[in-house]
């Protein structure tokens, strides 16, 4: 029984809502819970799957060989756009958070330099860390962060 068309997925929104009512279930409402660890996960076939590898399925047909990687680093985000398949250094790449410190002002990649007086960009990439520049604010401090990341991280992608 092919148990994935109990449930339809919007590719451009990665939503996932039922398609067929059951004991529990109501037609469009959204499937799935949030796992411990972030990840929306979907129930079918008596098989727990995460969405975001179902959304890989079910928009190409087969299932990814390697690991989900949601490109801008929310794992509830499972657009098809914010997927990619990658190995498993390409998905520590998007690992990192913003610092909950005094430096921080909570985008990735982005710190307050004391010295310079201004913000500063950094990036971790091969093993190295680069630094991409000092800035006025926060907001261009991320923007140069995230053009570092498209240009030296796997796939070449940002948000």
């Amino acid at each position: 029984m092919n148990y994935y068309n109990r449930i339809h997925y919007d590719p451009s929104t990665g939503a996932f809502t039922w398609a067929v009512s059951a004991p529990g279930i109501t037609v469009g409402k959204p499937a799935g819970t949030v796992s411990v660890y972030g990840y929306r996960v979907i129930r079918l076939a008596r098989k727990s799957i995460r969405a975001c590898r179902l959304a890989w399925f079910l928009s190409h047909g087969s299932w990814p060989e390697g690991e989900i990687d949601h490109i801008n680093g929310d794992r509830l985000d499972d657009r098809l756009e914010n997927l990619r398949v990658v190995d498993r250094a390409g998905n520590s790449q998007n690992k990192g958070s913003a610092q909950a410190n005094n430096r921080s002002c909570g985008l990735l990649g982005v710190t307050w330099n004391k010295q310079h007086q201004r913000w500063q960009s950094k990036i971790m990439a091969n093993k190295m860390r680069h630094h991409v520049g000092y800035f006025d604010s926060p907001e261009e401090a991320h923007a140069a962060y995230m053009a570092a990341k498209a240009r030296l991280h796997i796939g070449g992608r940002s948000h």
